[in-house]
């Protein structure tokens, strides 16, 4: 669980240190969504298409998943560790 929350902090430092130096340039997600010809409508329409295919497979395959995962880990030998 560490090394997820690690990654994903050191994602969150990068990404900060890459949009002060954009936005150092003038460099905008305004300007970048402009120049791409994405309007802030059609990006949160695309949001929440991508959301609707995303959330019920997931919940689908956590069905299986998670069960599956309980089982295993109550069945683990004693003293056996993940790491």
């Amino acid at each position: 669980m560490w090394r997820v929350l690690h990654t994903v902090v050191k994602i969150a430092v990068a990404s900060l240190i890459v949009g002060t130096v954009l936005a150092h340039f003038g460099i905008t997600f305004e300007a970048m969504s402009t120049e791409l010809g994405i309007s802030p409508e059609r990006l949160e329409q695309a949001v929440r298409r991508a959301l609707a295919f995303v959330v019920p497979n997931l919940l689908l395959g956590a069905v299986i998943i998670v069960p599956l995962w309980a089982l295993i880990y109550i069945l683990r030998p004693p003293g056996q560790s993940s790491e």
